[in-house]
């Protein structure tokens, strides 16, 4: 592959290590974690505050695994010691508690006894809380080095299929209306297509939840082959979307057992695409305004309805 720079592990020093990245870091790390290191995670979410004062043996413990499991969770989420975990989720705790107020407990789950006023409190609880987490957690060096990319791009390509193709195409037509060449490509086939005639000054961004869609990964390699710039935008960043690009953008959602419903993931990965449009069009900010009023009033002119033509009169 032709990246222009390694891409960052995610584990680097640098990541947010406020009280809200601590949690969004172990959320997202949770799917790429091995089994006995994902049991430390769960007993970790499921109580900041009393894992916050258990010893790394009671920790362990809890976890149903071995001091050295809790040690290695701990560097994959990119915390030196445990010292430094408790302390991480000490805060962690305390901004839970002042944040939580009437909320659903976190973690819930939507039931099936579940009222449609519980349902609707858990599923603004959730998304509310895949916003603040994604936020929290998203890579700020990364995203300035993604808004630098497109927006020197020669050109924009977009890669999602599924729930993630619907977001692809919100950044699509967000670019569009700023006058950047871009262009969504929810099939596979047409994707490697468009991947087979990039090269060095074009962009690629892909997006997928798990960062394991073939039909996303592939195309994002192929155009990593040609030395097109790669951006991924996913929830896992050990995946393999994450490891095959240049720059990785993550989101911190935890879906629901509505998981094909692709309803809170949609929602960060929408956040994100905001975040990186945004910073494009700043860079050009007052090409970027001619060009949004320019089209607003293309629409506004042209699609307002005309009044029914009258019958000609009879002779």
């Amino acid at each position: 592959m032709a990246h222009q720079e390694p891409p960052r592990s995610p584990d680097a020093a640098a990541q947010d290590t406020s009280p809200a990245g601590t949690l969004a870091r172990i959320r997202a790390a949770q799917p790429s974690l091995a089994p006995s290191e994902r049991r430390v995670a769960e007993a970790v979410l499921g109580d900041p505050a009393q894992a916050a004062e258990l010893s790394i043996s009671a920790l362990a413990g809890r976890a149903d695994t071995s001091v050295a499991t809790v040690m290695r969770f701990c560097r994959a989420i990119g915390i030196s010691n445990y010292p430094q975990l408790r302390i991480a989720l000490a805060a962690a705790a305390a901004r839970e508690h002042a944040l939580g107020g009437e909320r659903p407990a976190p973690g819930t789950d939507i039931s099936a006894t579940d009222s449609l006023d519980e349902v609707v409190k858990k599923i603004v609880y959730n998304e509310v809380r895949a916003l603040e987490d994604s936020g929290a957690g998203l890579d700020i060096e990364a995203l300035g080095r993604a808004v630098d990319a497109v927006a020197a791009a020669r050109r924009i390509d977009v890669l999602g299929v599924g729930a993630s193709g619907f977001v692809g195409q919100d950044l699509h037509q967000k670019l569009h209306r700023i006058g950047r060449t871009a262009f969504i490509w929810t099939d596979r086939h047409a994707a490697l297509t468009a991947a087979a005639l990039l090269g060095p000054g074009d962009v690629v961004v892909a997006i997928s939840h798990s960062g394991e869609t073939e039909d996303t990964v592939e195309p994002l390699q192929a155009a990593a082959e040609q030395g097109a710039t790669t951006i991924a935008l996913t929830n896992v960043p050990r995946s393999t979307l994450a490891r095959s690009a240049d720059l990785v953008l993550t989101t911190c959602a935890r879906e629901t057992p509505f998981r094909s419903g692709a309803t809170v993931s949609r929602i960060a990965q929408l956040a994100v695409v905001d975040c990186l449009f945004v910073g494009v069009a700043q860079r050009s900010f007052d090409a970027t305004t001619a060009a949004l009023q320019k089209t607003y009033g293309a629409v506004r002119r042209r699609g307002r309805p005309q009044p029914p033509r009258r019958p000609p009169a009879a002779r």
